[in-house]
């Protein structure tokens, strides 16, 4: 019988150092990856509890295992600990906090054992690889990476990067883009981690930075930083707004940024799958930032007030501006709101009008009150709802069928037809125009009311009218012009951002 060939010797620094050429990790994380699993595997193979601790000599290019147990003055944990006195008795020279090492033979380590070294080796391997990918990326977020569509997991993208993966969660993605596998995708870093599952890097296609990246990419004036981006904001897939400042006069930001005619700013657009951006010059003024924030709607006017750290803007457009300024559903506004910081109301000026004649009746009211005069009385308006005692020639049973039928306002029954109410019973046609005409000579007398009727006129030649006089009425009005302004000073005043505009009100006023 032949004698067995012996098995050469393997050289273990010289697989060390070829292993980690390959997997670009350093020789001492393999060594102490090694010692891990040897220790494991004597462990296993001596069916022992204690600490066991492997190390690598590298004279001898072995591994060596040993019992490791901590001298104390007071044993906790029999396993791992031994008291003075039992370790004075093996070395009269050990003290407290000194280790006992008993050696333990590596030789003829059993299937099992190398199993178990082998899970351990990878495990250290797994994590040695995660920490190195951790350190490389970490200091890159915010840029970006070109990719290839690898899979999809549960609506997540997983992006080949080539030496590791990325992914790209749903929450990340625009629901505007679909991407298909093996295609190129470009992203930006907003994550970097070390958690034992899934990739590490995590991507984003909604966040702001991949636009001012892309700027930074397409604008050479802002990659030397002559052009600087102020702030950026996203509804993805939809619109953009950027504010962007120029650091020399002769620059203008704004152009730098669209190119020669659009060149630029068309290529991002493509880039971000047809995502509309809006490029404005950022200013220190707040109002005038607000202004070229709103665009493409023109402003009116602007009230700016405090309200704790953010200021809140009232913003006055014309009417036909007020859609355009809010945005398809309420876009333009909410993205001008995050670019500047600031809360935006926006209003029209029929709405302001409004308000500004309501306040004004009620200053004057409550001033009459306190002078102890009769009020105004102003008339019914089509909003005014209808007294139907007073109604002519009609029924209680037919004026409670109306109101039930929904006809509780002047307004609501000057827009009837005429034939809807003659449907009703006991109502004929004669009665139908009877309270047709009623109801519309209830809602004029408003305004004869308010110019003054000729029966008014001639009682005041005769007689002096009881009430408001001449000048109780200016001392009324000029309490509640005082009231009013020294309330408007307590706020920011209005600023008129149209002058033509404003001069016009003031004329009309």
């Amino acid at each position: 019988m032949p004698p067995k060939s012996k098995t050469p010797d393997v050289d273990l620094i010289q697989v060390l150092e070829q292993v980690t050429r390959e997997k670009s990790i350093d020789k001492d994380r393999w060594i102490s990856a090694l010692e891990d699993a040897m220790a494991s595997a004597a462990k296993k193979q001596h069916r022992i509890k204690e600490p066991v601790r492997a190390e690598f000599d590298p004279s001898a290019g072995k591994f060596q295992a040993f019992v490791v147990r901590t001298v104390v003055e007071e044993v906790e944990d029999p396993l791992a600990e031994i008291s003075v006195e039992e370790a004075r008795e093996e070395n009269p020279e050990l003290n407290a906090g000194d280790e006992i090492r008993r050696p333990l033979s590596t030789d003829g380590l059993g299937r099992i054992a190398a199993q178990s070294a082998k899970q351990v080796l990878y495990q250290r391997i797994r994590e040695a690889e995660r920490e190195k990918v951790y350190n490389e990326f970490i200091d890159r977020m915010g840029e970006i990476l070109n990719g290839t569509v690898k899979r999809f997991e549960r609506g997540d993208i997983i992006v080949d990067l080539g030496r590791t993966e990325a992914i790209v969660p749903k929450s990340e993605q625009s629901r505007h883009e679909r991407y298909s596998q093996g295609e190129r995708i470009r992203a930006v870093i907003v994550d970097v981690h070390t958690q034992p599952k899934g990739p590490q890097i995590v991507l984003s296609r909604t966040d702001p930075r991949l636009l001012v990246k892309l700027f930074e990419m397409e604008v050479p004036e802002i990659y030397d930083g002559t052009v600087v981006i102020k702030n950026a904001v996203r509804a993805p897939g939809e619109r953009a707004k950027v504010a962007v400042a120029s650091r020399e006069r002769d620059v203008d930001p704004v152009g730098a940024c669209v190119g020669m005619k659009g060149s630029r700013v068309q290529s991002i657009i493509r880039e971000l799958r047809g995502e509309k951006i809006d490029i404005i010059e950022h200013s220190d003024d707040l109002v005038t930032f607000a202004q070229s924030a709103l665009a493409p709607a023109k402003i009116t006017r602007v009230s700016v007030t405090h309200h704790g750290e953010t200021p809140h803007l009232d913003v006055i457009v014309e009417d036909e501006q007020l859609s355009l300024a809010i945005g398809k559903r309420g876009q333009n506004v909410r993205l001008a709101s995050e670019l500047i910081g600031s809360r935006i109301d926006i209003k029209s000026e029929t709405d302001v009008k409004d308000e500004v004649a309501d306040a004004l009746a009620k200053m004057l009211q409550d001033a009459m009150a306190e002078a102890d005069l009769p009020a105004f009385d102003f008339g019914v308006s089509e909003a005014s709802e209808i007294d139907w005692e007073s109604a002519p020639g009609i029924g209680s049973n037919a004026a409670g069928a109306l109101q039930e039928a929904g006809y509780t306002t002047y307004g609501d029954l000057l827009n009837a037809d005429p034939e809807a109410i003659e449907a009703f019973e006991d109502v004929g046609p004669k009665t139908a125009q009877a309270l047709l005409a009623w109801a519309g000579d209830k809602v004029s007398s408003d305004a004869e009311i308010a110019e003054g009727t000729s029966g008014e006129e001639a009682a005041g030649e005769d007689e002096e009218p009881e009430g408001l006089g001449n000048d109780d009425f200016m001392a009324a009005l000029s309490r509640a012009l005082a009231e009013s302004e020294q309330k408007r000073s307590e706020s920011s005043g209005m600023e008129d951002l149209d002058e033509t505009a404003g001069s016009e009100e003031e004329s009309e006023a």
